[in-house]
């Protein structure tokens, strides 16, 4: 028995890879496995390869394995693309009416099944992939009855004879690979699991629902991939709590109605990528030049343009820490769990109203879409904090004559009372142009000067946001500090670990807050590190260059990117740390 393996389905993009990798994972994780899913797909409908890779283990996990134990393959061009992931002891099993055959040097082991004809037999060539699923039960030794309730759930409404049919068809999977093996195989055999209720589920779900808990109740979005889950999401379910979605004409008018919800004094939220993100620009200084709450959340992709969208990288980091014509205050965060992109959307929100100014969530594709197990959220740790909001006339004075209300007024920490429209004694000016603590239109030196500072105030003494970085820090004085931010952080953790058993001394920072950097928090630990490895999905060392910028000593820090349009595997961590560790340079 095995505490762990990989498994990995592909074929033609529109074949239903997605659900049969859904359907599976989702079982395993009902029997209580931990799970960490990443998956492969093409910018277009239909056509192009695809394919979903699933680590399943007995333990928590946080990344995607190097090697892989099980291909299910529904054409030969799955196996020429992943057949090399494959190691020694490993499996194919392949659809046996593209008479698949195994590249050159490849040593697995292949079962020509037949997915199809067997699908045909129980009525419907498509159950292929359902024979797929029977079929990886029994090489693994998985009870089928635990695949019973996932596809009553995801075909019920189609009835009960669909239901029945493809639960035929699982069986069928099963009996013919136990009638070729007749068993599950050595060496592939999972250990039990805990059998523990835990959530599965991905970085954009995680996402919603953060905005749900913190009292968000408009969403106002244009999709665009990889975010398009967090609008379809609350789509869903943000109804059911007196909210509601809007898919607005484009990503400027998007962030024009969460800046207008937001001004009534409700909470919303839009969520981007890269190119949506550059056309919210504009409005995202006239959020902080407003002082208006916004939330808004950026699922990186590769660019620039249309670039890879359907691919990981992190290449906005500079993009969103600089851009906004003008100088406004601006908070950056970036979860690197589903975990942490539930509990930081909450703090984004409060981070929003109690500052005044843009919040941006900073994801990645890897993140946002790559499906993990996460240990049940913790609603107790749930705090609304509303900031300066002034929701009735209680303690304002009468305004006389032609007096507003003083809207924008300079005070010791930079932030004003904002008060909801409609408030008695409340009345005031907003607008784009600079102004008075009234609001009314000024371009005089004195007031400029006055209200530029007033509104930097609010952010110079650092803001309230919880574990700014994530530390695993071993060692006081380590050979090596790894950083990274967003998704790479399981890779990170696995790259340490396989590092120190070779004795090695080696730290793991993740940075979860940009801006403002949090200087003194990362200080220290690149100080008593001897070399500082920076491990980004980019070609330019943002997130390198953002550290040398704060915290200086850049002899000793280096660059480790890749920007082929997949995340980092645990092996390609290890062996460039390695390198620099052992010969000085990477």
């Amino acid at each position: 028995m095995v505490k762990q393996l990989s498994w990995k389905v592909g074929g033609q993009q529109g074949e239903g890879i997605d659900s049969t990798g859904e359907i599976f994972s989702t079982a395993l994780n009902r029997l209580g496995y931990h799970l960490y899913g990443y998956r492969h797909f093409s910018s277009r409908i239909k056509g192009g390869h695809s394919n979903t890779k699933i680590r399943i283990s007995i333990r928590p996990i946080r990344a995607v394995s190097d090697d892989l134990d099980v291909l299910v393959a529904f054409d030969q061009e799955t196996i020429d693309l992943n057949a090399h992931e494959l190691h020694s002891g490993g499996v194919i099993l392949a659809d046996a009416k593209f008479k698949p055959n195994l590249p050159e040097g490849v040593t697995a082991r292949l079962f020509s099944v037949p997915f199809t004809k067997i699908a045909q037999g129980v009525g419907l060539a498509q159950m292929k992939n359902m024979v797929a699923v029977g079929a990886s039960s029994a090489i693994l030794g998985l009870p089928l009855q635990s695949f019973q309730g996932v596809i009553e759930e995801k075909f019920a409404r189609k009835g009960q004879q669909v239901v029945d049919k493809n639960m035929q068809a699982i069986q069928e999977g099963a009996d013919y690979i136990h009638a070729e093996t007749g068993g599950p195989l050595e060496g592939l055999q999972l250990e039990p699991s805990d059998g523990k209720k835990r959530l599965y589920m991905i970085g954009n779900d995680a996402i919603a629902l953060g905005a749900i808990a913190a009292g968000a109740r408009l969403m106002a979005a244009y999709p665009i991939t990889p975010s398009s889950e967090i609008m379809e999401y609350l789509i869903k379910r943000l109804s059911s709590f007196g909210g509601t979605v809007v898919q607005t004409e484009d990503e400027i008018a998007a962030i024009s109605m969460v800046l207008g919800a937001n001004y009534g004094g409700v909470r919303a939220l839009t969520a981007s990528a890269g190119p949506g993100l550059s056309l919210m620009t504009e409005a995202i200084g006239l959020s902080g030049m407003t002082e208006t709450p916004a939330v808004i959340v950026d699922t990186q992709r590769g660019g620039p343009s249309t670039g890879l969208p359907t691919k990981q990288e992190q290449s906005d980091l500079n993009a969103m820490v600089y851009s906004t014509h003008g100088e406004i205050p601006k908070i950056v965060i970036a979860p690197s769990t589903a975990e942490e992109c539930f509990y930081d959307t909450i703090q984004a929100f409060n981070l929003a109203d109690k500052y005044q100014c843009p919040v941006i969530i900073l994801s990645d594709l890897a993140l946002s879409l790559g499906k993990q197990t996460v240990e049940p959220l913790d609603y107790d740790r749930i705090e609304i904090d509303r900031g300066k909001l002034i929701t009735d006339s209680e303690g304002l004075k009468e305004l006389e004559n032609s007096e507003l209300f003083k809207r924008y007024e300079r005070t010791e920490d930079g932030i004003s009372p904002r008060v909801q429209p409609g408030v008695k004694n409340g009345l005031h000016h907003v607008t784009g142009v600079e102004h008075d603590e009234t609001g009314r239109p000024s371009e005089n030196a004195v007031n400029r000067k006055k209200m530029v500072e007033k509104r930097l105030r609010k952010l110079a003494q650092g803001i309230d946001f919880k574990d700014p970085i994530y530390l695993d820090d071993r060692h006081e004085e380590p050979d090596l500090l790894i950083v990274g931010i967003n998704s790479t952080r399981g890779v990170i953790q696995e790259g340490l670990e396989r590092l120190e058993k070779e004795g090695m001394k080696v730290n793991h920072l993740h940075l979860r807050q940009l801006l403002p950097f949090p200087t003194e928090a990362v200080r220290p630990h690149v100080e008593k590190a001897s070399k500082v490895i920076v491990v980004e999905n980019n070609a330019t060392g943002q997130l390198t260059d953002m550290i040398k910028l704060h915290v200086g000593m850049g002899e000793k820090i280096f660059h480790v990117g890749k920007y082929d349009g997949n995340p980092f595997l645990p092996s390609e961590v290890y062996n460039q740390c390695k390198e620099l560790l052992v010969h000085g340079h990477v």
